[in-house]
């Protein structure tokens, strides 16, 4: 039968069977899986108390093409009314399709699954809170109207639906879960854009170091699992699984370049002869798998790239007179004597203490079509829909304050730096020379880079610093037997310099020469070749570039892990906060050496799901994911709180630990959208 043609596309087809062929016609494409949209319209007089004959029902699979929304249909085709007048009573509507036992439609997903045998999956919505029967009477009735010659299975969109399933026998419901699809999902956008370059392909570690000095911007980098060292390029292909929160995407993202997962990568540029061939790369959330195709080189490829013209500017640094300080004195603003990071844990602290008037901003912004999202805020801190603003102001800081905790610290400002680098003739020489060799685009900068960091590391802190250090800690530390030494430059999460994992963070330091080592070890880390050179190439001088020093007892957890607020897999996903976790280290995550669990968590109606159990035998249990439901709203709140602007929509970025005392903040910074 013959459904569509160039002239008509036809709403959906009611009551037939699915067959591969209708399919075809009315898909769209999801995450690189073919999907149709689903409803089942059990009439007008439909509860869950009277059975509804199969006659009934109405099963309406729709054409993706004319209907973006399943309420688009239902109103147009079903209700009679216009898509805008519906969508003035939105969340009255989601809440009688999604959250209503008596519900009259059942609205979902089916998509195609090609590699190796092809199935059917079938769907919710992540917030939907079908129980067991309706579960069951869902697969059921749809199951009836797919092609016969394929399996279906269901794929829980929730952990209230994997909780369910697993009290029932995988034979009355077959089911497959969103971390095996992941796992051997063929490719995954990691960030979307479009790039020309040259097309650098290294079958491993070894082959890239060789010729890691002749990557130049305009190059496009394949490997298994790219490194963290990479200089800025222009796009990046990862031939096996990552995770968006490697320090190696974080910096693609803040580079705003390409980036995507691509299984078979390395056989698609050997079959098609791409090495070191100019091509046009692009990632498409809407694709299944990337854009590539050779092209002539560009004459742009002989110029500076945009990006080194337009200059990073800094905030003048304080380098003098400014003591050492606890975490908890700090506020944001004094970023320009102490650090990023170390003005951010004091700021963090602040709000913990004194609230925060800007904690419901994310809240407070219309998010078409819906008019206003706070009384979901209000319904999941524990408040009625109808208290007022300050009433739910004051609620969400008590939440706040109930769900993390901040490890004490100190914060060497950038004076100490300075007074300790003024102390050696030697090293100022040397940062005399390597000024010069930058200006002079000199080969010798790598090498008086290496030279500088034995200098530092090497020289003895001054004992007026060391007492100073010292005091400070026995003053507010005492009783720490671990501590984190941790970087806190001002040349990082800028506008247009992300510097994610170029600086050195040290753990496990336990005794007093082991911290001043370790503080070396960090003001090092900031003259490093590669720090300088990036640093360089965006035209932040090393004059001009500090490094202050968080010095913090260290947290003993079994789990942590990194969140964004944000969906880095689709951006324009405003209700999910996406959530990596290691039972080991929070560097496992930051390194991209192991695969971590991957769970985004719903900060607007709630609940969550899992996209990848990572290298583990198994999900977490629900008790760790209700402490991670927890903080994934306290990140959406502390959001509204950092946001440079009053949009309150630029993501954040936090570290975290997770132990029997609560969820520990370690660090927080501005996260690339």
């Amino acid at each position: 039968m013959q459904y569509m043609n160039q002239d008509v596309a036809i709403p959906a087809i009611l009551n037939q069977r699915l067959t591969l062929e209708a399919f075809s016609q009315l898909s769209g494409n999801l995450g690189g899986f073919p999907f149709v949209k689903v409803v089942i319209d059990r009439g007008k007089s439909a509860n869950i108390a009277t059975a509804v004959s199969a006659s009934e029902l109405t099963i309406h699979f729709l054409n993706n093409d004319r209907y973006k929304f399943h309420s688009d249909y239902i109103a147009e085709q079903i209700l009679g009314i216009s898509a805008e007048e519906l969508d003035q009573n939105i969340d009255e509507f989601n809440k009688s399709v999604y959250l209503n036992q008596e519900r009259r439609f059942y609205l979902g997903l089916v998509s195609l699954h090609t590699k190796e045998d092809r199935f059917f999956s079938l769907e919710t919505v992540e917030i939907d809170n079908m129980d067991r029967d309706m579960l069951r009477f869902f697969f059921k009735t749809i199951k009836n109207f797919l092609d016969l010659d394929l399996a279906v299975l269901f794929k829980p969109a929730n952990h209230l639906q994997e909780n369910i399933l697993s009290t029932m026998p995988a034979t009355e419901i077959p089911r497959v879960y969103s971390h095996e699809l992941f796992s051997t999902a063929q490719f995954v956008a990691l960030n979307p854009g479009v790039a020309r370059g040259r097309l650098r392909a290294f079958a491993n570690e070894e082959e890239y170091k060789k010729q890691k000095a002749t990557i130049e911007w305009h190059d496009i980098v394949v490997m298994h699992r790219v490194p963290d060292d990479i200089p800025r390029l222009s796009g990046i292909i990862n031939a096996n699984h990552t995770t968006p929160l490697s320090h190696t995407n974080v910096l693609a993202s803040g580079w705003q370049i390409p980036n995507a997962i691509q299984i078979g990568i390395f056989e698609r540029i050997e079959k098609e002869k791409l090495q070191d061939q100019w091509v046009m790369y692009g990632v498409d959330l809407n694709e299944s798998m990337i854009s590539l195709s050779k092209i002539e080189k560009p004459t742009a490829a002989a110029q500076r790239p945009a990006w080194s013209v337009q200059r990073v500017k800094l905030e003048e640094p304080e380098t003098a007179n400014t003591p050492i300080a606890e975490l908890k004195d700090l506020r944001m603003s004094d970023r320009y004597r102490y650090g990023t990071k170390a003005a951010n844990i004091g700021e963090l602290r602040y709000i913990l203490e004194k609230g925060s008037e800007r904690i419901l901003g994310f809240y407070k912004i219309k998010r078409p079509p819906r008019q206003n999202l706070l009384p979901y805020l209000a319904s999941a801190i524990g408040q009625s829909e109808t208290e007022e603003l300050g009433s739910i102001t004051r609620r969400a800081n008590e939440y706040l304050r109930q769900v993390i905790q901040i490890p004490r610290g100190l914060a060497l400002p950038f004076a100490i730096q300075q007074k300790f680098l003024e102390s050696s003739p030697r090293i100022q020489q040397t940062i005399g020379k390597l000024k010069m060799a930058l200006e002079l685009n000199a080969r010798e900068v790598d090498s008086l880079c290496v030279t500088l960091q034995t200098l530092i590391r090497g020289t003895r802190i001054p004992d007026a610093i060391r007492d100073a250090i010292d005091a400070q800690i026995a003053n507010h530390l005492a009783g720490v037997s671990s501590f984190v030494v941790r970087s806190s430059s001002n040349a990082e999460d800028l506008d247009g310099f992300s510097a994610a994992g170029i600086y050195e963070s040290i753990n496990h330091v336990t005794s007093a020469q082991n911290i001043f080592e370790s503080v070396k070890e960090v003001w090092a880390s900031l003259v490093s070749p590669r720090c300088v050179r990036l640093r360089h190439e965006v035209g932040i001088s090393t004059d001009d570039s500090y490094m202050g020093v968080i010095i913090q007892e260290e947290v003993k957890a079994a789990l942590g892990g990194v969140l964004v607020t944000s969906n880095p897999m689709d951006r324009r996903d405003f209700r999910n906060v996406y959530i990596n976790v290691s039972t080991q280290s929070v560097n496992q995550v930051v390194s991209g050496e192991v695969l971590p669990y991957q769970y985004l968590f719903n900060t607007v109606e709630g609940g969550g799901r899992t996209l990848s159990i990572g290298n583990a035998q198994q999900d977490l249990g629900a008790e760790q994911k209700g402490m991670l439901q927890k903080l994934a709203l306290a990140g959406r709140l502390l959001q509204s709180h950092f946001s440079p602007d009053y949009t309150f929509s630029m993501p954040i970025d936090i570290e975290w630990l997770v132990n029997e005392e609560g969820i520990h903040i370690l660090q927080l910074r501005p996260y690339s959208k």
